[in-house]
């Protein structure tokens, strides 16, 4: 029986190549495999048509939209997931449903390998590659443009020589990912850091400066899954998609980052992810008003290092599986709703309510029915003080 392998496959010039180089390198047969998750752009069909054109034994097309906002962007919204207190994890949280999808293909077509167009400079090819051996140790894994140092001028050589169905004649100065969570642009005249960012660099965002009307709504959640927008039911899906059109409108969502990579070096990103800002900026200030003050200073923690696990791409670990249970306890009084103003390149939250609320407002006020016992405090304040005055007198004395 002819060996198999199964590409992770885009549609576009490096993992097109990929599929005859690999069956002329090594003899195998290649399995093409697409996974929708909001990239927008080409429908699977067509992706699907190509790879078969272009010498795939076989095209698997998988339609993981809702999978991907359910099972990888929940979690993520869930822990208030922002690398470096910023990054909302766009492309770091599609790999691992990509990879899991790699993995059934691969089992249900007799594959021995894997592979993927990744280059040796990314985190993506750890991505790929830590998840596929946690899922299947027992695959090998192949990646031509970081193994065989492939260029764009190569690649565009091989497919004119074979007469691949592949459009090489436009070349975009950037390079683009993307999905429902966001969108992640970098390289060009990007790299260097000084340059400022020109407009064709957006695509999920209005330019924030263009004049408007603030866009005012409310967005309810229960146990920490966001379930409606304007008293409208949505699911998570649903939700994504009408905060990146109306905060993507207002501008909101917009990030300039220099980044760290898992590899070492710095590399500057520009990101939009609206949807996921905007929500992530509600659901925050709603555990704010429902989680109490030493679980969520805990919890600040946690999503700190469940955000590093997935941008590192160990998605598929122990600690993250650990912690994703603990992420999940957290959500169980996470119930409400939150007001968000939408305008200028800002998700700002001007109101909260929720029957499992913390917040007392007799307890809170300085007004008439004021019920906080203000004699308590004056004890509790010198207790509280007393070890590091206790302390200090033993420095005065040394």
């Amino acid at each position: 029986m002819t060996d198999r392998v199964v590409l992770a496959y885009s549609g576009g010039l490096d993992t097109s190549v990929a599929i005859g180089w690999i069956a002329e390198e090594t003899g195998a047969e290649v399995v093409a495999v697409a996974v929708d998750v909001g990239q927008g752009g080409e429908d699977l069909d067509t992706i699907r048509k190509r790879a078969l054109a272009c010498g795939a034994a076989e095209a698997v097309v998988v339609d993981a939209r809702d999978e991907f906002a359910e099972q990888y962007c929940l979690p993520a919204l869930q822990a208030n997931a922002l690398y470096q207190d910023r990054y909302p994890l766009v492309s770091a949280l599609s790999r691992p449903v990509i990879v899991r999808h790699l993995v059934d293909a691969a089992r249900a077509h007799g594959a021995t390998t894997v592979s993927h167009g990744c280059t040796g400079k990314g985190n993506d090819q750890v991505r790929f590659e830590v998840g596929i051996g946690a899922l299947a140790p027992e695959l090998r894994v192949i990646a031509p443009v970081r193994d065989f140092a492939w260029t764009r001028e190569k690649a565009i050589a091989w497919a004119e020589d074979r007469d691949l169905p592949i459009d090489v004649s436009k070349r975009s100065p950037f390079s683009v990912d993307q999905n429902v969570w966001g969108r992640a642009v970098e390289t060009g005249f990007l790299e260097d850091i000084w340059n400022a960012p020109t407009e064709d660099v957006y695509s999920y965002t209005s330019n924030p400066a263009d004049p408007r009307d603030p866009d005012e709504l409310v967005i309810t959640f229960d146990c920490g899954v966001p379930v409606a927008i304007d008293g409208e039911t949505v699911t998570v899906l649903q939700a994504i998609r009408e905060l990146n059109r109306r905060a993507g409108a207002q501008g909101v969502g917009r990030l300039d980052l220099v980044e760290d990579r898992l590899v070492g070096i710095k590399s500057r990103e520009i990101y939009e992810a609206p949807g996921a800002l905007a929500l992530i900026t509600a659901h925050q200030e709603l555990e704010n008003v429902t989680v109490e003050r030493d679980l969520a200073r805990f919890k600040r923690t946690a999503e700190q290092r469940w955000t590093e696990l997935v941008y590192d791409g160990l998605w598929f670990s122990p600690l993250k599986d650990a912690l994703d249970a603990f992420i999940a306890h957290t959500q169980a009084h996470v119930t409400g709703e939150v007001r968000l103003v939408l305008h200028a390149g800002r998700a700002v939250v001007n109101g909260r309510r929720s029957e499992q609320s913390l917040y007392d407002f007799n307890l809170a006020t300085y007004d008439e029915g004021d019920t906080f016992d203000q004699s308590l405090a004056k004890g509790f304040v010198q207790l509280w003080g007393l070890p590091s005055k206790i302390a200090a007198r033993r420095a005065a004395k040394l």
